[in-house]
């Protein structure tokens, strides 16, 4: 496959667990020249448009608005990640126009000379069914206990609201065994940008 003109490029998908590192590996495949798809970016932004807030607020009330009538992203996060429901209830609107945004996004990048390749940095890649999207998925290894303390420096979550969260995802065995390639990031930053670096000469090279 060729991969510097107009064209299919190849389409990466990072899976792990949350706080694995995903979106700084994706980073790092940006600095090669790819082009990143951040699916947190885009259902936030998605969230802060005037017709999707309505949506959301019928839904779940005024209790998720925060002091300047904006959904408040971490009271919406504290009600769905208890209640399967109502986390179906709210992916049922917000995904379909993520998924949308993301081939759109997909379609444009396909269209740039200097792409190398499409990153995609989507939580619930495989949950919604997008692993077959991709022509190569990379698995973020990382220690539990390394991605529960990361997640709670970073002011996310706590570590109990960690495995709250995770319990709503597919198994990262299921994950793993899904990958055609693996990160270890349970070392330092270098380690893990030349196995990035390894991995993309190898996308590049063979598509």
């Amino acid at each position: 496959m060729v991969v510097n003109k107009p064209g299919k490029k190849p389409i990466v998908g990072i899976v792990g667990g949350i706080g694995s590192g995903k979106s700084t590996v994706a980073a790092e495949f940006a600095k090669l020249g790819c082009k990143v798809i951040d699916a947190d970016r885009i259902a936030h932004e998605l969230l802060d448009s005037s017709a999707v807030r309505e949506k959301i607020i019928s839904l779940f009330g005024n209790d998720i608005l925060g002091s300047e009538g904006e959904i408040d992203h971490k009271k919406l996060a504290d009600i769905v990640f208890v209640d399967a429901d109502k986390l179906s209830r709210l992916n049922s609107v917000v995904h379909p126009l993520v998924l949308n945004r993301a081939e759109e996004l997909i379609e444009q990048y396909n269209r740039q000379n200097q792409v190398k390749a499409i990153v995609l940095d989507m939580p619930l890649l495989v949950e919604v069914g997008w692993a077959k999207r991709c022509d190569r998925l990379i698995f973020v290894d990382c220690k539990q206990k390394i991605r529960a303390d990361r997640a709670q420096k970073m002011g996310t979550f706590n570590k109990n609201q960690h495995k709250i969260r995770e319990n709503f995802q597919i198994s990262l065995d299921n994950k793993l065994s899904t990958a055609d390639n693996i990160i270890d990031n349970n070392s330092g930053f270098l380690a893990l940008a030349k196995q990035v670096a390894d991995v993309f000469s190898h996308i590049v090279d063979n598509g």
